[in-house]
């Protein structure tokens, strides 16, 4: 009979310690960089504004947390030949961004949801290091992803950015999902879907810039990635978000109110 109590209790303690495990444990941060590691410089001067305030510089890449839809408005990086390597890095867990001031959304919300964690900053970005690398783990970096959307069109746009790095040089590439009232929400946390992503792709070229700028529906397409061309205007007022804020007047009105392909090899 004491047998039977003992393994009783012993059974309950597993349960409660692994039902503990599930929904609380939380590895230990990735954001204390090696000795020696050297950060991605992001220039402010072409960083959107933040409509939340809640603005997180990691080691490789920035973003603005919107709490109330549980993931970053925004997240903006730069992208440099040197970043372009093929070195295998073992997948970490995603996890909780200890920068976020209000904690950034548990990845569990995604569990039979439906939806893909999708990066903001792709991992396939940042295997230059293993710190680059674990960064784009945080739930701060992940949106819910439509799963064909994010192994298609999204993957493709990705791709492209890298092959444009290769022959252009460094990139300053700012991406997030459209946030918007109303969405669709998963979890207890209620994260929102968002219905549209986007991503701004920036390169200096001689003494002016060259910008392009994608909206495109979270849902399978195999549409030319040209047919999802916008103005940066058109992104602004979707968003409510200003996304080359430091710039001058001037500046925005020659750059944002055109969609403009030159100098870009799409094929």
């Amino acid at each position: 009979m004491k047998n039977k109590t003992i393994y009783t209790l012993l059974f309950v303690a597993c349960v409660v310690g692994f039902w503990m495990f599930e929904n609380f444990y939380t590895p230990d941060t990735y954001s204390t960089p090696k000795t020696g590691e050297v950060p991605t410089i992001l220039s402010t001067d072409l960083l959107p504004s933040s409509s939340t305030g809640e603005v997180v510089r990691h080691q490789h890449f920035m973003l603005s947390y919107s709490e109330a839809h549980e993931q970053a408005e925004w997240v903006a990086y730069q992208l440099k030949k040197s970043h372009l390597t093929y070195d295998d890095r073992k997948r970490p867990y995603f996890i909780e961004d200890p920068k976020v001031r209000t904690k950034s959304a548990d990845w569990r919300n995604y569990k039979g949801s439906g939806y893909d964690r999708g990066h903001l900053c792709p991992a396939g970005d940042r295997r230059f290091s293993e710190q680059a690398y674990k960064e784009t783990f945080y739930t701060s970096n992940i949106s819910p992803q439509d799963r064909d959307f994010n192994a298609g069109v999204w993957n493709r746009l990705e791709q492209k950015v890298r092959s444009w790095c290769k022959k252009y040089g460094d990139l300053t590439v700012i991406t997030g999902g459209v946030l918007e009232n109303g969405l669709e929400e998963i979890g207890d946390e209620d994260v929102d879907v968002p219905e549209a992503f986007y991503k701004v792709v920036a390169r200096k070229n001689g003494e002016s810039m060259k910008v392009l700028c994608f909206l495109i529906p979270n849902r399978e397409s195999t549409a030319n990635l040209k047919s999802f061309l916008v103005t940066i205007d058109e992104l602004e007022e979707r968003t409510a978000i200003n996304f080359f804020e430091s710039q001058p007047n001037t500046w925005q009105e020659s750059i944002e109110a055109k969609v403009d392909i030159s100098g870009w090899m799409f094929e």
